[in-house]
């Protein structure tokens, strides 16, 4: 990485004093019975995100009997773990903040702990959040079938290190990037939150059937949609069900459709790269439930190839395979390749409810599957699982509320991809000093990303 600024091997600081590097803790340090339902977290290697620790991964916990054996390894604020092992997470690395400060380190892991007076910590996440940083990082780890960074490699990175002053300032200034984009994340994550929790005390727990078959105001909902709900339940083949309401199966309410992949070898189904191709890996890495671009595109030739064309916006996709569930409703036209259940819209149900609905019965979905290398569920056998159809006023209701609601996630997840785009492209001319801090806050400004 050239830089205007001075630079140093991060085992330079460590030789000078100014930077602590240690592994954590071995596995034999750990034990099962270690692990208790509330106590110290444990940041493992999963947890380790692109410069932040992931909000979306449930830590494990550790006695505090435990904590105070592994105290060597106990968390401060700033500083930076990197993810040591794995072909998915070697390169990855995250500081620490004031919410993970007392957790500990993860076996996986390796801490890097710098000082405060001498380097910024929150300048050196952002410059291990570069894609130099995280290439470099990938590319010399050891080890063919299991990828390994230690210490030895780390200490070898060479980090820009200006004045102080200056990397308070670019700290800041990426900091407050990263805060909005979280926010919108948070935000993103509770609106899903508000239509999983209505699409649940509609169709799961029946609330307001319950409300009324007790003589009560069903409670959360004016009273022309407390009027689409009977009060009183019947039998089903699927238990107790809304009275007026019909067993069918998946098969009935949707369109289920699957999709394919053109030849790899075929350069002329690939170019020109004109219409949205997604793999289930496009759904991996998602922050959100929708979809607004893949990594790759199809040709007119190769969209020929997929037997179920250009699927709509507002199809809900569901990866069938390696692994299955993951689950989002594509924002833009999109083919997709032979690893999807997608579900068009138009059918009985629309997709924004068969999200929900495929979200709270996914461990029923995955009986379904079967494999020898690996678990897929075909469409054959999705297609029969029974669902309890509701009337189309109750359906289009929720339809109405969760889709605002999904448009809402769209426009914000928009807003997100935009400041990352600044965000990743501002990095590397920050942290090299080729791009002045009131350059940078003029370009951010339009944006309101800086305060």
């Amino acid at each position: 990485m050239r830089s205007e600024w001075p630079r140093s091997q991060i085992g330079e600081l460590v030789a000078n004093g100014a930077a602590l590097l240690q592994t954590g803790p071995f596995g034999s340090q750990l034990h099962k019975h270690d692990y208790v339902q509330r106590g110290i977290p444990v940041i493992p290697t999963e947890a380790i995100g692109r410069g932040a620790i992931r909000t979306d991964i449930s830590l494990p916990q550790v006695t505090e009997v435990k904590a105070m054996e592994l105290s060597r390894h106990k968390l401060k604020r700033g500083d930076i773990l990197f993810a040591r092992r794995g072909a998915q997470a070697t390169g990855l690395s995250a500081v620490v903040g004031h919410e993970h400060e007392g957790a500990l380190c993860g076996t996986g892991a390796i801490l890097l702990r710098v000082d405060h007076d001498v380097i910024d910590p929150f300048f050196l996440a952002a410059v291990l959040a570069t894609d130099d940083a995280y290439d470099w990082l990938r590319a010399h780890a050891v080890g063919a079938v299991m990828p390994n960074l230690n210490t030895g490699i780390i200490s070898q990175f060479v980090v820009p290190v200006p004045e102080l002053s200056d990397q308070r300032e670019v700290a800041a200034t990426v900091q407050a990037l990263v805060r909005r984009i979280e926010s919108l994340r948070q935000t993103n994550a509770t609106l899903e939150s508000i239509a999983q929790a209505l699409f649940k005390s509609w169709f799961v727990d029946f609330d307001a059937v319950r409300a009324k078959a007790e003589g009560r105001e069903p409670q959360g909902m004016d009273a022309a949609t407390a009027a689409l709900f009977p009060s009183e339940f019947e039998e089903s083949a699927l238990g107790l069900i809304p009275k007026g309401w019909t067993v069918v199966e998946v098969g009935q309410s949707a369109d289920c459709v699957g999709g394919g992949t053109p030849s790899t070898k075929e350069a002329a189904y690939w170019e020109p790269a004109v219409y949205h191709w997604a793999t289930p890996k496009d759904l991996s890495g998602l922050g959100s439930p929708v979809l607004l671009g893949t990594e790759r595109c199809l040709s007119p030739a190769g969209l020929a190839k997929v037997s179920s064309g250009l699927l709509p916006a507002g199809t809900l996709l569901m990866s069938s395979r390696a692994p299955i569930g993951y689950l989002a409703i594509a924002q833009i036209p999109v083919a997709v390749n032979q690893g999807f259940i997608a579900i068009r819209p138009g059918g009985l149900l629309p997709p924004v409810y068969l999200y929900f609905w495929c979200q709270t019965n996914m461990d029923a979905i995955k009986q379904k599957a079967n494999g020898s290398t690996f678990m897929e569920i075909s469409k054959a056998a999705f297609r029969p699982i029974p669902l309890a159809l509701p009337p189309e006023e109750v359906v289009m209701r929720f339809a109405d509320v969760a889709g605002a609601l999904f448009a809402r996630i769209a426009e914000g997840e928009r807003h997100r991809a935009q400041l990352a785009e600044i965000r990743d492209a501002l990095l590397p001319r920050l942290i090299s000093g080729k791009l002045r801090l009131p350059e940078a806050k003029q370009l951010l400004e339009p944006e309101g990303a800086i305060a």
